[in-house]
Order: C-alpha cells, then structure tokens, then sequence
C-alpha cells in the first residue's frame, strides 16, 4: 500500500489527516522536528488504528534534503505544519527532487500564489505537487464549481469560515491570522481591486444550524482564485469569524489598533493563545462554513446559491485535512495530471464530502431567485410585462435613466415630513435616474429626480408579495400583487427604526409600475401621510443604460 509522509503529524491538522489515510489503509510515516513527540504521534495513530503500519521519524523542513525524504519509503509528502505565510515552499522543492507527490494545507496568500513556479520541475519529475488542499482553496471553490456549474454570469462570491469556540488553535494558525490583521488586504470589490484592512467589517453571516455569526475580512488563496476563477462582475470576499461573538470583537479592535499604531501583533500570538481558553467558556462550540454565489442562471433568471457545513463540536479541526486526505486519493489513482498548482477545480465536491462521512459534518445547500422582488412575489413574477420583469431582476449594480415629472407637498407641514426623507418638490419633465444595487439580500435604490435625491432600501422578502422598503429611519411593509400588466404597490404596516406605528396614523401609497406603448418601464407613485396629506408623486419611465 502507498506510504505517505505526513509532515506536522502531532499537530492539530496533521493527526486528522493521518487518521483518515489509515482509514483508508495507507502506510503513514508521523513526522515532526522532535522525534519524541513524533514518537507519541505514532503511538496515539497504533493504539487507535491496530494492525495498521505507522512508523515515527524527525525531519527539521528548515533543513531538509531530498535523500531524507526518500530515506522514509514514502511516495507521497503531506506538509500539516507550516507555517505558511511569509514562507517558501522549500519543502514542495525537495520532495519534487526526491521525485515524490506532494500536498500541503496552505492556506497562505503569498504562498500559494508563488507555488506555481514549481511547475516546470514537477512536470519534469513527473510529480503531482498540489498547495492550498484545505479548507481555502480546495474545498470553497470545488464548492463554487458545484453552485455556478452552467450559469450565464456571476455577480459576487463570498466565502466564510467561523470554527466552534473551543475549537484548537496552534501558534501556527495565530501567527497566520496576526500576519495580516490590520494590514492592508487586496480585495475584489465594486468591479475592481482594492485594499481593505484585515479582520474589517462588521458582518452578520446566517450559517444555519450554527446561528447567525459575526465575520470579518480574511486573507487567503481565495481573494485571488476566487477573481480568477470565477470572474465575478461585483465582489470576491472570504470572511472568517471567532466564537464567542467577544473573541471576534477583540480581534476586530486589535486590528484596529494595530492601523492606528502600525504595530506587528505576531510577538503576542503566545500571549493570545493563552487567553483563549478564557474567552472560549461561552459561545457555541460547533464549527461552520458558508459558500455563496450571486449571478444569472442558464434560464438568464438572478439566482442565489448558498452552501452550508456544521460540525458538531470537536469534530471542526477535521475538515481542513479532507481535502488533503481526497487529493492523495486521487494522486493515488493517478487522476491528477503531473504539475504544480494549487488545488482549484481539481477535486469535485463530491470527492471531498465522501469524506466526511465518518465525522460529525453536515452540509446543506440551497438555491433560489436571486431578486427580492421574485422570491416575494412567487411564480407570478415571471409572467409579468418583460421591462417590469427586466428591472427588478438585473442582478448587481444596473443604472436606468429617463424623464419624469413630480407633485410635491400639499402643505407646509406635508413639505416638512417631504423634505426629513428628501423627496423632490413639484418639477416639470425632468431628467431621472435610477441607480439600483441588488445583492440578493437587498436591493438599494438611489434616485435623482430633477437634480432632487433621495434613496431608500428594499428587502426582507416574504410569501404573499411582501417586502420591507426603508427610507431612513421610516420603514414601510409594501405587499405586491401583479394586476393583469401591472405591479401594484400596497403599505401594510410601518415602523420608526424598530418600531413598530400606529397603522391608522401610517402612509399610504398609490403606486404601479406598468410599460408603455414604447415598452418602457412606467412608474407612477403617490405617497400620503393621514391628516397631513400628501407628501409627493412621481411618475415617469426609464431604460436601462448599458
């Protein structure tokens, strides 16, 4: 049976991934820089796994030769330890001059972008040399093949990782996240590149059975393969996130500091490592991952895919090695062409979550419209009039111009409540605008009538053709009910900021959208305040500018 080295197999990752081979009935030499510790490895791997052949061996990569790596008879070379950021990918290099396979669990930016050129001599020795089998990037974007396989465009990507609160942490994985937080991260964002800080952002991820969870810009692979791979029109993010939702704030305010004193926060990975336990008594204790597309189905419909992993607690730390442990698998079976690369769009899915099935991970995956105003309304929407239909569905950012006229206030007290929420005054025909911004989530609409702005939200799509549209601090529950040609707007209920209102002393609307002989998207909308009447009317048309 095939021997395999497995580099840092002591550690976190590295003994998860020694399991699974001898699971699997491979040899596994357990090495590491103590040949003691290495020793206790391979003891731990006999008593769990009798019969199987296990044999303990001291290798320093800092130090290592290709004719160390063939003393060890084995054909395969597993590097679990790292560190990766900052590093070279030496040890790739001699098992490629031993003429041996190669993985690794890199999850380091500057590492895997620099692996490639390892290429040629791998092809040459006739090796599979394979970075990044881990959780970032092999498992998100066999993940991403599986959500956007046929699809006509993709918008936005975003992956997000939060591990359970008293998931372990190795100084290695400390070092990695405190060598780039704070520091600035190049990003895919807005249609371009751009930095942002590392552990940036404040956002509010639904990873299901595991909860909502906070989560924070992260660097690896993926911020590049990602764009590159997938060629998204909007956005390219990975996120990560700790438990307990403290935990996760701390780091986001290191960061912060570490930007306003430009200081390096490595020297205190020890220090952190310390302290976890203390900050890990409360928090949920399962780990997760979340995968998300955005963009245009083959249908040419927006659609939003979502793909989701829990993992009961203490079994977290074991999906960052499946990927390594399906890549040799399949270097094995020789299904992996000779060359160095990371591993995007090698494994499938399917490979890496067979091997799941021993450990306590579970997936879901869900796909549905990918506009707020489809998956309110329901199949009704798609019978309606091509350019109402046209409008709402642009996925991303789409800009719409063309002509309208407004009837302001009826009343000083009226213009007063008009202008808090910035609607125009009486105007002529006039130029209009319509800037719309659609995530999936929410739609922002921000239009300028006459030289007059004003914005406001869309979102919370429910059955029934409800929505929530928001101007500031007022939010108003529309339902939609398409009307033979017609998209007819209704206020339901408002509230101030939480609040829910009096719905006697609410607005109300009369609103449509219908297309003209010219098939040109139509609005017309009336919006009244009880015993203040009323506050504005728009109406007019828009194409879309390309």
């Amino acid at each position: 049976m095939t021997r395999v080295l497995v580099i840092g197999a002591g550690g976190v990752f590295g003994s998860r991934l020694a399991e699974g081979l001898l699971r699997h009935g491979f040899e596994v030499t357990a090495a590491g820089r103590d040949l003691k510790r290495a020793q206790a490895a391979a003891a731990r791997l006999k008593a769990a796994f009798p019969g199987a052949i296990v044999d303990p061996v001291a290798l320093d990569t800092s130090t290592l030769t290709p004719a160390a790596l063939t003393a060890t008879g084995a054909a395969i070379v597993a590097d679990a330890a790292g560190p990766f950021q900052g590093g070279r990918p030496t040890t790739a290099q001699a098992a490629i001059a031993a003429g041996l396979h190669y993985v690794d669990l890199a999850d380091a930016r500057d590492f895997v972008a620099a692996f490639p050129e390892l290429d040629a001599p791998a092809r040459a020795a006739s090796v599979v040399a394979l970075t990044g089998c881990s959780s970032t990037p092999a498992l998100s974007n066999a993940v991403l093949d599986r959500l956007t396989a046929g699809w006509r465009e993709v918008v936005a990507v975003e992956a997000a990782i939060s591990p359970g609160a008293r998931a372990p942490r190795g100084l290695s994985v400390m070092q990695a996240i405190l060598s780039w937080l704070g520091r600035p991260v190049r990003v895919f964002e807005g249609g371009d590149w751009t930095t942002r800080p590392g552990w940036s952002g404040l956002h509010r991820r639904d990873f299901g059975p595991a909860g909502r969870r906070l989560v924070s810009l992260c660097e690896t692979p993926d911020l590049d393969l990602f764009a590159r791979r997938f060629r998204p029109r909007e956005r390219a993010w990975f996120l990560a996130g700790l438990e307990p939702e403290p935990a996760h704030l701390s780091a986001w305010l290191l960061g912060r500091l570490v930007r306003l004193f430009r200081f390096d926060p490595k020297p205190l990975a020890g220090l952190l490592l310390r302290l976890s336990p203390w900050t890990s008594v409360a928090g949920s204790d399962r780990g997760a991952m979340r995968v998300e597309a955005y963009g245009v189905d083959v249908e040419g419909r927006a659609v939003r895919a979502v793909w989701r992993l829990t993992a009961e607690p203490g079994q977290g730390p074991v999906t960052p090695s499946l990927p390594a442990l399906a890549a040799i698998r399949a270097i094995s079976r020789g299904r992996i062409e000779p060359g160095a690369q990371a591993c995007a769009g090698l494994l499938t899915l399917e490979d890496i979550v067979a091997e799941m099935a021993p450990h306590g991970l579970a997936t879901e995956t869900t796909v549905g419209r990918g506009a707020v105003f489809a998956r309110a309304i329901g199949p009704a929407f798609d019978e309606l009039p091509p350019a109402i239909h046209a409008l709402h569905e642009a996925p991303g950012r789409s800009l719409w111009r063309g002509e309208a006229m407004t009837e302001g206030a009826v009343n000083p007290l009226a213009a007063l409540a008009a202008r808090m929420i910035g609607f125009p005054p009486a105007q002529a025909a006039c130029p209009a605008e319509v800037s719309i911004e659609a995530d999936g989530e929410r739609s922002v609409w921000r239009r300028r009538i006459g030289g007059h702005a004003f914005s406001s939200v869309l979102s919370a799509p429910r059955t029934g053709g409800r929505v929530c549209e928001r101007f500031g601090p007022l939010s108003m529950d529309l339902r939609l009910t398409p009307q033979a040609e017609r998209l007819v707007y209704r206020v339901e209920g408002w509230r101030l900021g939480p609040m829910p209102l009096p719905r006697a002393l609410g607005p109300t609307t009369t609103a449509h959208e219908e297309v003209d002989a010219e098939g040109r998207f139509v609005f017309d909308v009336e919006i009244r305040l009880p015993l203040v009447g009323r506050l504005v009317r728009y109406r007019g048309w828009l194409t879309r500018v390309a």
